[in-house]
C-alpha cells in the first residue's frame, strides 16, 4: 500500500527534472517507475503512482458522457494529466506547461498526501498552510468527529 507523508524541499535542474526523495521512492509500489502528474485543484501538481491514478481514472471516466457537467470535468481533468517515468537516476521530467501552471521554477516542496504527492512552489504552498493551531484543531474536529 502506498503511504506518502511529510514535506521535502527539492530542486529542479535546468531541464525541469526533479529527483524524488528516497523516502518517496521507497513508498512507490513494486515496478512503480511509471507515474502520473496532473494539475491540482489548487496551484500545484499532483504526482500519483500509476496504480493509484487508475483508481481516480476509473471514477472520472465512469461518469456519464451524456451529462454536460461530467464531460466538462472529464475534459479538464484528463487534459491536465501526463504520464512520466523515473529514469535510472530516480528523476522525472516535469513538462514545462505543468511547471508553469504550478509556478514552479527551481525550488519545489513535495508534500506526501497519503496515496499521492503534491508538488508546490514554496511561496504558494506557504499561502495554503494553516499557521494557527486553533484553526487546525477546529478543522480537525469538524471533519473527524462526523
Amino acid at each position: 500500500m502506498t503511504f506518502f507523508t511529510s514535506e521535502y524541499e527539492c530542486k529542479l535542474d535546468a531541464k525541469g527534472r526533479l529527483v524524488l526523495p528516497s523516502r518517496i521512492k521507497a513508498q512507490l509500489p513494486e515496478g512503480g517507475q511509471e507515474l502520473v502528474i496532473r494539475r491540482g485543484f489548487e496551484q500545484c501538481l499532483i504526482l500519483y503512482p500509476m496504480v493509484e491514478f487508475k483508481k481516480v481514472f476509473s471514477k472520472i471516466s465512469g461518469l456519464s458522457e451524456f451529462n454536460e457537467e461530467y464531460r466538462k470535468l472529464q475534459r479538464n481533468f484528463f487534459s491536465g494529466t501526463v504520464t512520466v517515468e523515473l529514469d535510472s537516476n530516480g528523476r522525472l521530467l516535469v513538462p514545462k506547461n505543468m511547471l508553469t501552471y504550478a509556478g514552479v521554477d527551481k525550488d519545489a516542496i513535495l508534500v506526501g498526501m497519503g496515496n499521492k504527492v503534491e508538488i508546490w512552489n514554496p511561496s504558494i504552498y506557504e499561502k495554503h498552510q494553516i499557521n494557527d493551531p486553533g484553526e487546525l484543531s477546529k478543522l480537525a474536529q469538524k471533519h473527524l468527529e462526523e
